[in-house]
């Protein structure tokens, strides 16, 4: 992965954690939040983008990753699967940009527009998926 993709991935963790941590997690809990927001884009390094999410998912599986499916899901405005840690995991890559910045929701759709485009499929996406979070939030 590129370095700008690891400082994500690093913040990601961080962020997670944070959620973690005032849901009152435990520290086994708060230590498994790290560890997926860590690898939750591990799949960039296979692909250009598209699909990385099941295809580090799908490694993630291979390899026994306890995990895997909040990988494989993140990023879904309606995944067939849902957890605790994929909501969390959503949470926090949803506020970080691509260079690893706390930039917010709104902010991180900036970040995804930039790059993609208003007309992209990842960033309507994204759009469904921020306006979900917000909504169960009450923001």
């Amino acid at each position: 992965m590129n370095n700008n993709r690891i400082k994500h991935s690093i913040s990601v963790s961080r962020k997670m954690v944070e959620i973690a941590r005032s849901k009152h997690l435990s520290i086994d809990e708060i230590n498994n939040c790290f560890l997926i927001g860590y690898v939750h884009d591990i799949g960039y390094e296979f692909t250009d983008g598209t699909n990385h999410n099941i295809i580090g998912g799908e490694i993630l599986k291979n390899s026994g990753f306890k995990f895997w499916q909040e990988v494989y899901y993140h990023g879904e405005a309606n995944p067939s699967y849902t957890s605790l840690y994929l909501d969390i995991l959503n949470q926090a890559d949803m506020q970080i940009d691509k260079d690893g910045n706390d930039v917010g929701y709104d902010g991180r759709l900036k970040d995804i527009e930039e790059r993609y485009g208003k007309d992209s499929t990842v960033y309507k996406n994204c759009q469904k998926l921020i306006n979900k979070l917000k909504d169960s939030m009450n923001i």
